[in-house]
Parts: C-alpha cells; sequence; structure tokens
C-alpha cells in the first residue's frame, strides 16, 4: 500500500461530507429532491433525528476520501486529481444513472444527487493536492 497523507485524507472527508448540508436545504435542492423522495416538507415523517444519520454520514465520506487518496497517490498534483474527481463523480453519476431510470426517478433528482457528489470528490481533490 503506498503511503498517503491520512490526516488530509481525513480532513478531506470530513470538509467533503458537510456542503451537503447546503446543498440539500431550502436555500438550494431540497424542495425538488423532496417531491422525487416523496416528502413532504409542510408534514415530513417523524424521525429518530439526523445525529446518527450526520456520524454515518462523516465516517462513509472519510472512508471515501481515503480511498480517493490512496488512488490519487502521495503528494497529488491539483490538475490530474481534479480529472480524478471528475471521473469517479463520473462514474458514481453513471451508477445513480442506471439505478434511477429503474426506479424511475426524474432527471433533476439524477442531477442533485450526483452533482452533489461531483462536489465532494472535488473538494477532496483540493483539500489533498493543496495539503502544505
Amino acid at each position: 500500500m503506498q503511503h498517503i497523507n491520512l490526516i488530509a485524507a481525513v480532513v478531506a472527508g470530513i470538509v467533503g461530507y458537510f456542503p451537503g448540508g447546503l446543498w440539500y436545504s431550502k436555500a438550494m435542492f431540497l424542495r425538488r429532491w423532496a417531491v422525487d423522495m416523496g416528502i413532504d416538507l409542510d408534514n415530513p415523517p417523524a424521525g429518530k433525528g439526523h445525529g446518527p444519520k450526520i456520524a454515518i454520514g462523516v465516517v462513509t465520506s472519510i472512508i471515501a476520501a481515503i480511498v480517493f487518496a490512496l488512488i490519487a497517490g502521495p503528494a497529488p498534483a491539483l490538475h490530474p486529481t481534479l480529472l480524478l474527481a471528475v471521473a469517479i463523480a463520473g462514474l458514481i453519476g453513471s451508477a445513480f444513472a442506471i439505478q434511477y431510470l429503474f426506479e424511475e426517478r426524474s432527471l433533476a433528482f439524477w442531477a442533485i444527487n450526483a452533482g452533489y457528489h461531483l462536489l465532494q470528490f472535488v473538494i477532496f481533490a483540493l483539500v489533498l493536492a493543496l495539503w502544505p
């Protein structure tokens, strides 16, 4: 296994996760996303809260960033690392497209979810490539 900057990868995972809070907010894409999810924002389903989901989301984002760092290699350069981020987001988006096609989800739903992961992986790339 090649050497990576584990601290940078963990920071990338944390930093890459939290823009989702804005991405899926009422200020951005929550309303359209909720339509496809069948969620009435005026009468949301009762739940256990977001705490456990956020914790699991952060952990999985960190795992994704570590795997991304392993693929990018030690001391990755900015341009190729950004290209790698776009390529991986393309794989994720393609997988979503196949699944959403058969789930009969909308193109907007696909764009919202795939777009968030593009943003997430670009953030991973920026943190890893620009880390001192």
